[in-house]
């Protein structure tokens, strides 16, 4: 597949760049070489190697969820300006 320069400008139209006539003509070649190797990658044989998700394999260190410093509620709420049955006063915003 060959890359000319209305496919590279409409590239960069779909992806909001603004380009010159001359980074058209540097980035039409370069377009191209990617496109070269994308299809040598296609045509290597994959098919005996297995799927990995990490090049090394990474285990989950997984802990319990305890909660550790619950029960302060009166002690944070002594820090309020206001507060009315266990919560937090605030003014009212909606008019």
């Amino acid at each position: 597949m060959s890359v000319d320069a209305a496919t590279v400008k409409k590239i960069a139209s779909l992806a909001r760049i603004a380009i010159t006539d001359e980074e058209v003509a540097k980035i039409a070649p370069e377009l191209d070489n990617i496109l070269g190797w994308i299809e040598q990658l296609g045509e290597v044989d994959t098919s005996s190697v297995e799927p990995m998700t990490a090049v090394i394999a990474n285990h989950l260190r997984l802990r319990d969820d305890v909660v550790t410093d619950g029960g302060k509620r009166d002690a944070v709420l002594a820090n309020a300006p206001q507060a009315e049955h266990g919560f937090f006063t605030v003014p009212k915003v909606i008019e």
